[in-house]
């Protein structure tokens, strides 16, 4: 078995015998950076048909192709988790949405809030992000990364079966998602919410406690900074429901 070092996201169908052809930023990437050459195998994954070794047949400066042989890793997909957040400085909003990423998020849904400091985001930029972070860390599920939302468009729409777990900075205490009264449904959709710098307003705070569904949690003894908070968020709740449990 050829040993294949390089993961590579595809928009293209996996399967065996399949050829995949590459455009000139995947082909510069294989064969001007990583060295690859003919014969060279590489691991491909889409977020559907799961992980496939792939070969090279043809490497050129411009493009190439790829041939799929064997499936290497089914597909597996994360837990019905959204993570809502609101962005932050550059660097640290492309934190959240890397680590959202690994750490098994669904869905992930930029928010802007009355204090978010960022009033737009590349929502481009932030899904490569999110297509970088699965190839490094073996997913073979990359997360959708939704354009900008407002907070209270977002809760109009919000789906009626989807609950929330409120990280409100307010509740400073021992860190646990208590589901003791929260009924047989628990492990169903969920949604972490995640403010800005400045908190959520005492609007948005009362407009989240009220609606059914939602959970208010504490991050622990200390307030934590939002990146910090969106880790420490995702590993409780993967803990306490998801698949690390």
């Amino acid at each position: 078995m050829k040993d294949a070092k390089v993961r590579l996201y595809v928009d293209h169908p996996l399967g065996a015998g399949q050829s995949v052809p590459l455009d000139r930023d995947q082909a510069h990437y294989l064969f001007g950076v990583m060295r690859l050459t003919v014969g060279s195998s590489v691991l491909l994954f889409n977020g559907r048909d799961g992980e496939w070794r792939a070969d090279v047949a043809s490497a050129g400066k411009r493009a190439g192709e790829l041939v799929c042989s064997e499936m290497t890793k089914p597909l597996h997909m994360p837990p019905d988790l959204w993570l809502v957040f609101a962005p932050i400085k550059k660097a640290r909003t492309d934190f959240i949405v890397e680590k959202a990423a690994e750490m098994g998020a669904a869905r992930i849904v930029p928010m802007q809030t009355e204090f978010t400091n960022s009033e737009r985001v590349r929502q481009d930029r932030l899904q490569a992000h999110a297509v970088e972070a699965a190839e490094q860390c073996g997913g073979t599920f990359v997360p959708e990364v939704s354009d900008l939302q407002k907070f209270d468009r977002l809760l109009a729409d919000w789906p009626a079966d989807r609950r929330i777990m409120f990280c409100d900075e307010a509740e400073v205490g021992q860190a646990t998602l208590d589901l003791a009264s929260e009924g047989a449904d628990s492990a169903g959709p969920w949604a972490i919410f995640i403010g800005p710098e400045g908190g959520f307003s005492d609007t948005e705070r009362a407009r989240l406690t009220s609606m059914k569904g939602t959970t208010t949690v504490s991050l622990g003894p200390r307030i934590l900074r939002a990146d910090t908070a969106a880790v420490a968020a995702m590993t409780l709740w993967q803990k306490t429901l998801g698949d690390w449990a």
